[in-house]
């Protein structure tokens, strides 16, 4: 069962030629052919090409549970419902961005040093982002929990300051070299989020890997002198109370796989929703059409990294490209001509084939090699419409 998925699933996303060759003609008979030793052969070698499609050079095989944040729960569903392959993110330049990661403080014995509540080093550690995929942001989330409101309407008001740690100080010898990348007011009887831009910072970890050295966070205003208000490090919470309000540091990165799609591919690919589906010819056989087809995760054995979705419908092509091809087949100019040759001389040119002509991405929360939570957008993974090519 799990060769077969793979095999579909392979010819659905377009792997190589050779497992498309293998399809066409009947997946069980290929796979009654093989013994027990190449079943697993095969069946390792096509998770191979599947995991190399989607950007792994092996398994991910997470050691613990790891607990997603709420904001990428939401982006995800939010990118499954608007289906494209970009991320879409009010209110930051992700542009391209089809990737998004996330990543907590890393806690050390440096955090003792800073006493104060309201001035904290956090370090996060990205050296998971690959090189070749492209920063297109990056933003810190911080939790703040709501002060009594003063009666002195001026001290409502504070500021958070984002610094870059250039250069750490040396005690006694010379102070931090530091770079302000963000600032911003906040109201201390408020206690929603607070997203700062700190995409200046991690390009510079990323582009010099060995000079991350975190980044300084100060809250200044008369107020929060006296309580604690923006949570930068732990107290007496527990571990699932305190990863949730937790500073979570974020990157949207553009792996170079995707493609924007125009306004004229959009309204096609509506237009080959509403198509007719179904057309049964009079020898028995149907026309080229869309099929359904779902891909389980668990069925795959990938449902111990994959977090969302469980599976996906991934829907295939198949049926006959009969001579003269109607306008429902979908058909391009080359298929007509092609078929035209066909009808006349077989033994020059094959039929026009069944395929897909529209794909949609899909979303995938997921667990990375090194346990990082990752939202990924894929591109072409699903089938919207079939035709003769």
């Amino acid at each position: 069962m799990r060769t077969l998925l793979l095999l579909r699933l392979a010819l659905t996303v377009g792997v190589s030629a050779l497992i498309v060759n293998a399809t066409s003609t009947s997946d069980s008979n290929v796979i009654s052919k093989l013994d027990n030793t190449e079943r697993e052969q095969a069946t390792a070698n096509l998770e191979a090409s599947l995991l190399s499609l989607l950007g792994f050079s092996k398994r991910p095989k997470p050691s613990s549970k790891v607990h997603v944040p709420q904001s990428l729960w939401q982006l995800y569903n939010k990118q499954n419902t608007i289906k494209m392959a970009n991320i879409a993110r009010p209110g930051i330049h992700t542009r391209s961005a089809n990737t998004v990661r996330s990543f907590s403080h890393v806690e050390s014995p440096v955090d003792n040093k800073f006493q104060s509540p309201h001035r904290f080093r956090l370090t996060f550690d990205v050296t998971s982002v690959p090189l070749e995929e492209s920063l297109k942001a990056s933003e810190l989330r911080l939790t703040r929990i709501a002060l009594p409101a003063e009666s002195d309407k001026s001290k409502y008001l504070g500021r958070i300051l984002i610094h870059d740690i250039v250069r750490p100080g040396v005690k006694g010898r010379s102070k931090p070299l530091l770079r302000l990348i963000d600032s911003k007011s906040i109201d201390i009887r408020s206690n929603r989020t607070i997203n700062l831009d700190v995409q200046p910072a991690v390009s510079r970890w990323l582009s010099e890997r060995q000079e991350n050295h975190g980044l300084l966070i100060e809250v200044i205003g008369e107020s929060l002198k006296k309580n604690p208000h923006v949570r930068l490090k732990r107290s007496t919470e527990s571990h699932e109370s305190w990863y949730s309000m937790s500073p979570m540091l974020y990157t949207y990165t553009d792996d170079g796989r995707n493609k924007m799609a125009s306004a004229t591919e959009m309204i096609e690919r509506r237009a080959r929703r509403a198509a007719p589906g179904k057309k049964r010819r009079k020898d028995g056989r149907e026309n080229c059409r869309r099929y359904p087809l779902y891909v389980d995760f668990v069925d795959v054995g990938w449902n111990d990294w994959i977090v969302a979705p469980p599976g996906y419908d991934a829907f295939y092509c198949h049926g006959d490209c009969p001579f003269p091809l109607s306008d429902h087949l979908n058909s391009t100019n080359h298929a007509i001509v092609q078929n035209l040759v066909y009808s006349t001389n077989p033994a020059m040119v094959p039929k026009a084939c069944c395929v897909p002509t529209a794909l949609s991405s899909i979303s995938m929360l997921y667990l990375d090699e090194e346990n990082k939570v990752v939202l990924k957008n894929y591109q072409d993974m699903a089938v919207i419409g079939c035709g003769c090519r």
